[in-house]
């Protein structure tokens, strides 16, 4: 299984830009399709974007498309989102997943795909 802690969270004002890392150890990391999640209070998990094993294949929400870059450095076992134009709207914990296992090489955007989470980092972006 793979291990998963996020880091980049921040305080931002709209319009700004963050950028989130996923920092993973495990030896499927490579071999697995990772992806981006968030919760705001008092609302479900939502996908937010999510990258193919091997970096060649993107998913984006309708929300933050244009927006959100998603990318993975499989030499580093990291994946990181660059959010740039950050709204309102944006602020929530962000968390990171990792596919269930090999199998999953190209988008998890359910739940069902996913093995491991990490904690979460809080994303909060003023008005």
């Amino acid at each position: 299984q793979v291990q998963l802690v996020e880091s980049g969270g921040g305080l931002v004002q709209a319009g700004g830009s963050l950028r989130l890392s996923c920092a993973a150890s495990g030896r499927t990391f490579s071999s697995t399709a990772m992806g981006w999640f968030r919760q705001a209070p008092g609302k479900e998990r939502e996908f937010v974007a999510s990258v193919s094993w091997d970096g060649s294949t993107t998913y984006y929400a309708d929300s933050v498309k244009g927006r959100f870059t998603v990318s993975r450095d499989n030499a580093k076992n990291t994946m990181y989102l660059q959010m740039n134009s950050l709204k309102p709207e944006d602020t929530a914990v962000y968390y990171c997943a990792a596919g269930r296992d090999s199998t999953v090489r190209w988008r998890i955007t359910t739940k069902a795909f996913i093995g491991s989470w990490g904690q979460g980092t809080q994303v909060t972006v003023s008005s």
